[in-house]
């Protein structure tokens, strides 16, 4: 650790940040303390870009020793999409060691209070801001991400995210006051008195099972809640990207230790390949918190037999849009294509299935066919890609081969609106760069509605012909009743389709953006405003972040005496 600071000197640092936060997530305003422009980082300790990306290839070949407990093993085998061997090693941990060892921090991080272990994680992320440079690039050659999408949304955004869990912490655990005089009439005698003193406990050790895809942006909010809330935490990082979480678990680690508190309170579990780790994790007895975010057979697996655990889950969706008519068909088109390219559309919250009325559109630029709509949006993606450095950007590169074979197989559900294509990138040339696809499906077809019903993750959208609004309006509630959904589009002109599509939102738990046609995409969501995911449909049975979030991260012990 840098510097060891006491307790006051970290709340006269952090408790102004930790306010402004709470007082932003009650009026869900726009504020942010992480800059989200590279070229804010270079003062005051933070690295700049050269000096974030030395550090970054200082790392590659290294053993990150993280100085835990139960260490028996080093394992490693991190292969960037761009096609950079990272050749990283990672401690391998005897749980029977490293557990126990992580517990015996417990009573004393309990003791501390909210208020301290809120300032506290406030640090840890102070540290990891001051590193966003270093850690943007460790997400970009993990999850494939595009330098500046990995910079911001596992940089700032990341961390803004896992400030906002620290802020709902701190706010449940607070709603009940440390202490209370208590004091009941007895008419002629004395009345009855109690002094009682109230202290919120964690439950447990808390699991992380992180993504492949956004390390640190999936991984942080259930991270920090947990901490903020008083339980150790054990990160469990997918295997292709554990470089961003155990830096994030070092700094963490340093920062609890200069700050007097053990550091085996928080703690990495690397996994040897195939071992299978997380379902060993998931169901020990001192693992009381899991947070997950991956597929839904997985994620159905720990709701069902990891009983012994508060679990949160972000599973699959099968998001949608309803296209019915528009003030600004331009500025429709080239809201969705950004939306479809984006990370080549590996987002939990990327539209899939575009539902378009058969007979067509009403626009500002007269009526539009199905047929046309979907050739308009086939151009918008293709004049959006069309230079190829732009589309690398844009594009980053394809996480994993599951993702090429599905959207190679997308081309063969239906008729080809917009074929993919192959795109190099010169810095990278063994990256694999695709454009989307989308493909035609008629919505009254059995054979049509298996494909366009499944989640295909990756650069696949359908435009799914539809008899009427009102079928589309049907068919959503239907997706996101069976399925489920992290977002939902629609564009209307109309108040009476506005208020249907409103109205299934509310009714089947799916967050909603209407007519989108300037620079917010239905696929981004803002921490300290925008809900990610509702938890009341099957896409997720958490949002983040939100009081439901943190609240079952901790139970409040009632001792009291006789005055």
């Amino acid at each position: 650790m840098a510097a060891e600071l006491t307790a006051h000197e970290l709340t006269a640092k952090h408790r102004p940040t930790l306010d402004q936060a709470l007082e932003t997530i009650r009026t869900r305003a726009y504020w942010s303390p992480h800059p989200e422009h590279p070229k804010a980082y270079g003062e005051h300790g933070s690295l700049d870009a050269a000096a974030g990306k030395a550090a970054f290839d200082a790392l590659l070949g290294t053993r990150l020793d993280l100085g835990q407990p139960g260490t028996d093993d080093w394992v490693g085998g991190e292969v960037s999409p761009y096609g950079v061997e990272l050749g990283v090693t990672y401690p391998h941990a005897d749980i029977d060691v490293l557990l126990p060892a992580m517990r015996a921090g417990q009573r004393a991080w309990r003791d501390a209070g909210p208020e301290v272990r809120a300032v506290v994680c406030l640090e840890i992320l102070k540290r990891i801001s001051d590193r966003t440079h270093e850690f943007a690039h460790a997400v970009m050659h993990t999850s494939g991400q595009a330098f500046m999408m990995a910079f911001q949304a596992g940089g700032p955004h990341a961390q803004d995210r896992g400030l906002e869990a620290v802020a709902y912490a701190f706010a449940e655990q607070v709603r009940t006051p440390d202490a209370a005089e208590w004091s009941k009439p007895q008419g002629k005698r004395d009345p009855l008195t109690l002094t009682k003193r109230f202290t919120p406990v964690p439950r447990g050790i808390a699991l992380v099972i992180g993504c492949n895809t956004f390390p640190t942006w999936n991984g942080y909010p259930g991270l920090f809640a947990s901490l903020a809330t008083g339980n150790a935490v054990l990160v469990k990082p997918h295997p292709r990207a554990v470089l961003p979480l155990a830096l994030t678990v070092q700094v963490a680690r340093d920062v609890l230790a200069g700050a007097g508190f053990d550091p085996n309170l928080v703690a990495l579990a690397a996994e040897r390949p195939g071992e299978g780790v997380a379902k060993t994790l998931a169901t020990r007895p001192e693992i009381r918190i899991i947070d997950y975010t991956g597929s839904t057979s997985f994620g159905d697996w720990l709701e069902t037999n990891a009983h012994q655990a508060q679990v949160y889950t972000e599973k699959a969706g099968v998001n949608t849009v309803i296209v019915h008519s528009t003030d600004d068909y331009k500025g429709m088109l080239s809201n969705l294509a950004f939306s479809l390219s984006l990370y080549s559309g590996q987002m939990c919250t990327t539209p899939q299935n575009l539902l378009i009325p058969r007979d067509g559109i009403t626009t500002d630029q007269g009526p539009r066919t199905f047929d046309e709509v979907t050739a308009d949006l086939a151009r918008a993606v293709d004049g959006l890609l069309g230079d190829d450095a732009r589309a690398n950007a844009l594009l980053g590169a394809i996480v994993n081969p599951d993702v090429k074979a599905r959207l190679e197989a997308a081309a063969g559900l239906g008729e080809v609106a917009l074929a993919s294509r192959e795109i190099t990138n010169p810095e990278f040339p063994d990256a694999v760069v695709r454009t989307p696809v989308i493909v035609k499906l008629d919505g009254a077809k059995p054979d049509d509605e298996a494909a366009y019903m499944s989640e295909c993750f990756g650069p696949v959208s359908f435009a799914v012909a539809v008899d009427s609004v009102t079928d589309a309006v049907e068919l959503l509630r239907r997706t996101v009743r069976e399925k489920g959904a992290m977002t939902v589009g629609a564009y209307t002109t109309d108040a009476d389709t506005e208020r249907a599509v409103e109205e299934v939102c509310l009714e089947e738990a799916a967050q909603l953006s209407l007519n989108l046609t300037g620079g917010v995409y239905v696929n981004q969501t803002a921490a300290f405003s925008d809900f990610h995911g509702s938890g009341g449909n099957p896409a997720a049975n958490a949002a983040l972040c939100d009081g439901a979030f943190v609240a079952g991260r901790f139970r409040v012990v009632e001792v009291r005496r006789e005055a």
